[in-house]
């Protein structure tokens, strides 16, 4: 569970109310609307992701998909003139509440981009632990922080390639093993969810399938919400799909219904192909 002294997050008291089917949602949006100065990239957007599924975005280019994803975890504030309204309830916990420490809450909620972006001066093993290094309390130790690199690297399925090279530039991998690593260090926090920007937007169909299988053993530890502009991955990976266009959500379903018997008729001509 997420530790809101670490987030400075005021806890609220949870309900006796509350069905099983609520309990499982890790990560409610009510409304949200984000914007860059005056414009609107996503409008009211209200979304419950249910916790150890993975969730994919889709929807055409410019359509606020990533937009969304940036502003779950508080990155769509780290650009100048952005903003954004309405609520992101995590563990039933407002991330846009006073008070909320954005970098704490980043180590709960870890992102990977659509390009590889690992840490040109550091070597692959400190690639990994940067995040662990900055974590507040008690700082590991030397072997400590090996096990964390460790257990990162496999959960990322990249140990068995980087494990006799670890202090080498984390700048020599492959671009498939420099977003592998980009996982790796993402998951070296134990995040309770992973947001994914088109992560193999710019791989070879072998590494985009090894991170596919790598998202799709993910859900048994974490949430995962992937933005993609590809519906082949969206339905492979995914237990719910989320189309958006306009900025706006327009419908949301169980992957296997929404790329089978979509509801609404501007979902069937994207998923069809007829646009986008």
């Amino acid at each position: 569970m997420i530790d809101a002294a670490a987030l400075r997050m005021p806890v609220r008291e949870a309900s006796s109310a509350v069905s099983g089917e609520q309990a499982s949602h890790i990560l409610r949006i009510e409304t949200l609307s984000a914007y860059f100065g005056d414009t609107q990239a996503v409008r009211d957007v209200s979304l419950a992701v249910l916790a150890h599924e993975v969730t994919a975005i889709i929807g055409p280019s410019g359509c606020g998909k990533s937009t969304l994803l940036r502003s779950l975890n508080r990155m769509h504030e780290s650009v100048p003139t952005a903003r954004v309204e309405g609520h992101v309830f995590f563990h039933d916990q407002d991330i846009y509440a006073d008070g909320v420490d954005p970098i704490a809450l980043r180590r709960h909620i870890g992102m990977v981009f659509q390009r590889p972006t690992p840490f040109p001066t550091m070597n692959i093993r400190d690639n990994v632990a940067a995040g662990l290094r900055v974590q507040p309390g008690r700082r590991l130790s030397r072997s400590e922080l090996d096990d964390a690199v460790e257990r990162a690297l496999r959960q990322a399925a990249l140990w068995d390639e980087v494990r006799d090279r670890l202090r080498a530039s984390a700048t020599g991998l492959s671009g498939g093993q420099q977003q592998r690593l980009c996982i790796a260090r993402a998951l070296a926090t134990a995040p309770d969810i992973l947001l994914l920007d088109e992560p193999t937007a710019s791989l070879d169909p072998l590494s985009t399938q090894k991170v596919e299988e790598l998202v799709y053993e993910l859900r048994q530890s974490m949430t995962v919400i992937i933005v993609t502009h590809n519906l082949q991955q969206a339905a492979r990976v995914s237990d719910q799909t989320v189309f958006m266009l306009g900025g706006r959500m327009v419908e949301t379903a169980p992957t296997r219904v929404m790329f089978t018997t979509p509801k609404d008729e501007r979902t069937e001509a994207y998923i069809t192909g007829r646009f986008g």
